[in-house]
């Protein structure tokens, strides 16, 4: 039998340490707390997803708008969040968080991030759009200089900074197993070596929970999909096996509320990881908006066709839909030069690391790196200089013969139909070019989407085939919480010394995001939710 440890006694327990929970730990430290950071991960994953993280972060109000004369107010944005995520109008938790998230992001995200010495990319991009007008209305999609790596990065060594007078205990390979509750008060959690199994009692009145979501364990992704919505028979996983809600379960026998577990942040686009760092590992495409979505048998999907960049909770729904789990992504070499990207810091070095001058050339001229790359690694991303070579390979990955050459071709001619012979647009009705051309009326879009052509022009090939699965993400739902980020009960009290933030919390209440996000909302819902439950912590809360 494994000898216990004396316990870890502190004055907050907080468990994850992701962009959360290390945010929650730093500002507990600077109010002169001392803390323990119990996290089930390696000390090089410190950070959790935020580490791996493109960066991209929804703001209202920045400097950046305002160069761009984007004229962005909390109140042109929170209509757009309620309207584009389908709150209830009776639903105040999520409309609380809601409203602070876009009057404080300026001051409490982007304002705090630039006081650590990071800094965003000049341009600011217009993501979820609406398929009719009725998300952002405006750019706000913020990109950090550095991806999520930087950001991760810089939060661990403020906190290490914080805690370097021994107030830290910042323990790794800790997986918390319950909440210890006596004489009707939380006084911390037991955590289990994930090495020799011995069990650590870690003693605190005050325990937060920055544990992550649902979404990386299929089980719980499968037990929690709204019923009535269609759902693919298998799914790669963007999250992390470790965001499998266990504790979310122990604060509910707690008393703890659960609030909207089957609204998830899913993409359409993804593909296996060629080194995938867990089973099931998934990397999330940025699809090229000139290429076609196909089904299994490379028809195109419609007959309002897929494109990337305007409704991501719609692409999850009309992907989860078709007969088969997987779609096609069908581009020439050309355009997927220009467009075609993964998100995330390892897939993007000319911002993680900082590489100015080759980022700015590779958004003017495009950059065949990553489809060199993906050519070489990836087995699901195929390339041919014919479409019937092309469908050959297709078919020989799935072991089917869906992907008959004649479809493939007339697929590819019904869309060419919309040009004349010189490749200009002549009498097309054709909602992707009409979305394309929208697009690049925004000039940061401009240069990352190609003017429309023909997918067989001279000299644009040769083809690309990308098998595409649904890839979980983030959880939209989890533990009610109120603008100080304590735990709430069923009948809307605080459980006393409980606190949940980031997406533990449904990044706010246990939802605020509703059914959709305006994307870029998690980062900085992270570290909103962290700062609230870290003032109330230290008694520092606006009553």
């Amino acid at each position: 039998m494994v000898a216990s440890p004396p316990p870890v006694v502190s004055d907050v327990l907080v468990v994850g340490a992701g962009l959360a929970g290390i945010v929650t730990a730093l500002q507990c430290l600077r109010a002169g707390l001392r803390v323990t950071l119990a996290e089930r991960d390696t000390p090089e994953r410190l950070g959790g997803l935020a580490l791996w993280a493109f960066g991209g972060m929804a703001l209202v109000g920045t400097p950046q708008q305002a160069r761009m004369k984007i004229p962005d107010t909390p109140e042109r944005a929170l209509a757009d969040w309620v309207r584009f995520g389908e709150l209830d109008a009776h639903d105040h938790l999520a409309l609380d968080w809601a409203r602070h998230y876009v009057e404080q992001s300026r001051p409490r995200v982007h304002d705090w991030l630039r006081a650590h010495g990071l800094s965003f990319l000049p341009a600011v991009n217009w993501v979820e759009r609406g398929r009719f007008g009725e998300g952002n209305r405006l750019p706000r999609y913020h990109v950090l200089w550095g991806t999520g790596r930087a950001l991760a990065l810089r939060m661990a060594a403020a906190l290490r900074e914080a805690g370097a007078d021994g107030r830290l205990a910042l323990l790794h390979g800790q997986r918390v197993t319950h909440l210890e509750h006596a004489a009707g008060q939380l006084c911390g959690a037991v955590a289990t070596d994930e090495v020799s199994g011995a069990e650590q009692l870690l003693r605190a009145p005050v325990v937060v929970l920055a544990t992550g979501g649902l979404n990386g364990s299929a089980a719980q992704v499968r037990a929690h999909w709204p019923a009535g919505r269609p759902r693919p028979a298998t799914w790669l996983n963007g999250a992390h096996p470790f965001a499998d809600g266990a504790l979310h379960q122990a604060a509910a026998a707690l008393g703890a509320q659960l609030r909207n577990t089957g609204e998830m942040w899913n993409y359409a686009a993804g593909f296996p990881h060629p080194q995938p760092h867990f089973k099931g590992h998934g990397l999330s495409a940025i699809p090229a908006k000139s290429a076609l979505w196909l089904n299994h048998r490379g028809e195109r999907i419609g007959p309002e066709p897929l494109v990337t960049g305007f409704d991501t909770h719609w692409l999850c729904r009309r992907v989860a839909e078709q007969e088969r789990p997987w779609t096609w992504h069908l581009m020439n070499w050309r355009s997927a030069a220009r467009e075609f990207a993964i998100s995330g810091a390892e897939h993007n070095p000319r911002i993680r690391d900082h590489q100015r001058l080759r980022f700015v050339r590779d958004t003017l001229l495009g950059s065949p790196r990553l489809l060199r790359q993906l050519q070489q690694d990836s087995r699901h991303f195929l390339v041919e200089e014919t479409l019937a070579g092309l469908a050959g390979r297709m078919n020989a990955l799935t072991g089917t013969e869906d992907v008959r050459p004649e479809v493939l071709q007339a697929t590819a001619d019904a869309f060419d139909a919309n040009f004349d012979a010189r490749g200009s647009l002549r009498l097309h009705d054709d909602d992707q070019i009409r979305r394309i051309l929208h697009a690049r009326q925004w000039a940061p879009d401009r240069l990352r989407t190609c003017a429309p052509a023909p997918l067989q022009q001279r000299g644009a090939g040769p083809f690309i085939a990308v098998q595409m699965q649904l890839i979980t993400r983030k959880s939209l739902g989890g533990l009610a919480t109120d603008l100080h980020s304590r735990v709430l009960d069923g009948a809307g009290q605080p459980l006393a010394g409980l606190y949940a933030v980031g997406e533990a919390a449904g990044f706010g209440g246990g939802g605020a995001c509703g059914r959709r996000s305006l994307e870029g909302t998690f980062l900085p819902g992270c570290i909103l939710t962290a700062r609230a439950a870290a003032d109330a912590i230290a008694g520092r809360a606006v009553a």
